[in-house]
């Protein structure tokens, strides 16, 4: 137990640090959604250009988004401990995005030949509705509600459920150590080198984009529900393990081997290791994290007698292994980041080349990312970075093979810090396995080079 002078120490410290920050933020007279109204400090001490996190905002989220600066309403239990603790104002916020998608050459009519129309309008392509804060003492919550324009209808997005506590060890350092219920293996990181929060933070939803990925690299959003456990020692080390199991939305009934996009066949383990170094105004981060799958794939309405699954029968497994890297340089007009990560995926397809869903009983994949963004004064950015993904040519799964790569340039304007307005460009010297014809159809790589701009809006 901690005698009463050290939490006393521990209260003024917490106390100081967030006056400081507070001075230091006020000079922004902008006003930001959730976390700022919770915390009173404008968005720049926890983020860059959001979403990318400051080692304070990522210190905050390890707290379970639970620090704040507003009068509560409270109550304490007989032994005077606290039994509730409600912040006078509902950290509740709405993002926007709309935005306009130009492919280099207008993709194939859906309907048969011809071409569809070149040139999508995306008003809103999204809008959510966010809960974003303190819950209750320890508890806090990333929740997001969100419609896309794609679906036609409101879903739940990444979501993030938080119990964390902090304790002082004897050498004074610090131990940030918690729970995190989730729906999207790395949406709890808190790192912008993982999947979930990695650049790029938005893209068109019209354009064909990438067209294979691992289960780590958002195959899994919001399909599955996870429980992690995870440390976050002396603000540096980093460690988190849990499950996932499926969790389907917009599912009736109980899951079977018709469901779509699959089932997992038993608890998926996830798990995370990480070190961050700051020096001056800078810091470096490098990990691995990874994860395992077992899936019964959808394989639909049985078309033959020759139907040979069902669930507890043969599954596909799924191996991920990956590596990630974050640096940043955060001063008063520059901010210079990089991050970049490789994920390795494993595949051992036994259901689905039962079932002639897959040509191949083993295949691999792998996915490369590394970006660098510069900001003037948060106002005026730039991201540039390589992208590509290859593997294992499957006759079924990837007849083409799955190679694909390209960059990414994209140049963001924020008139204020909750409003950014972004020109991107992507841009592919091969897509499905081949730089030109690579549909058979005379369909070349360059075809599918987008034109993304984007208006986006949070507040």
């Amino acid at each position: 137990m901690l005698s009463e002078s050290r939490r006393a120490s521990i209260a003024r410290a917490v106390g100081v640090v967030f006056a400081l920050l507070f001075l230091a933020a006020s000079n922004a007279a902008h006003a930001v959604p959730s976390f700022a109204r919770q915390t009173g400090m404008a968005c720049e001490a926890c983020h860059t250009s959001w979403p990318e996190l400051t080692h304070f905002g990522r210190v905050f989220k390890a707290n379970g988004y639970a620090l704040d600066n507003l009068k509560q309403v409270r109550d304490v239990g007989s032994q005077r401990e606290e039994i509730l603790s409600l912040s006078s104002l509902p950290p509740v916020s709405i993002m926007v995005q709309a935005s306009y998608s130009q492919t280099a050459k207008a993709q194939p009519d859906s309907a048969g030949d011809g071409s569809a129309q070149n040139g999508t309008v995306a008003f809103p392509q999204q809008a959510s509705l966010f809960y974003a804060g303190k819950i209750a003492p320890h508890v806090g919550g990333f929740i997001q509600l969100t419609y896309s324009n794609d679906g036609g209808s409101f879903a739940i997005d990444n979501t993030d459920l938080r119990y964390a506590d902090l304790a002082v060890l004897p050498d004074d350092r610090t131990l940030i150590y918690g729970v995190s219920l989730n729906n999207n293996p790395t949406v709890q990181d808190l790192y912008n080198s993982t999947p979930a929060f990695g650049f790029p933070y938005a893209a068109s939803n019209s354009a064909p984009g990438v067209p294979y990925g691992t289960q780590i690299d958002g195959a899994r959003a919001q399909d599955v529900a996870g429980l992690t456990a995870y440390v976050f020692w002396n603000e540096s080390l980093y460690a988190e393990a849990g499950l996932y199991r499926s969790a389907k939305q917009g599912t009736a009934g109980p899951l079977d081997s018709a469901t779509a996009g699959g089932v997992l066949a038993s608890s998926a383990p996830y798990w995370r290791l990480a070190y961050e170094h700051n020096w001056g105004r800078n810091s470096l981060e490098a990990g691995v994290y990874g994860a395992s799958f077992k899936v019964y794939p959808d394989i639909g309405t049985p078309g033959s007698p020759g139907f040979q699954h069902h669930l507890g029968g043969p599954s596909d497994r799924y191996r991920d292994v990956a590596e990630d890297l974050q640096y940043q340089y955060i001063a008063e007009h520059h901010f210079v980041s990089v991050t970049a990560t490789h994920i390795h995926e494993r595949q051992t397809l036994e259901a689905s080349v039962a079932n002639e869903l897959a040509g191949n009983l083993d295949n691999d994949l792998t996915t490369t990312r590394a970006f660098a963004t510069y900001y003037y004064k948060r106002r005026i950015g730039a991201t540039a970075g390589f992208f590509r993904t290859s593997g294992s040519t499957d006759s079924v799964l990837t007849p083409g093979g799955p190679d694909t790569q390209g960059w990414i340039a994209e140049i963001n304007y924020m008139p204020w810090l909750n409003t950014k307005f972004s020109l991107q460009y992507t841009a592919y010297s091969r897509y499905a396995g081949s730089s030109r014809n690579y549909d058979g159809a005379g369909r070349n790589a360059s075809d599918n080079d987008t034109l993304y701009l984007l208006a986006w809006v949070a507040f």
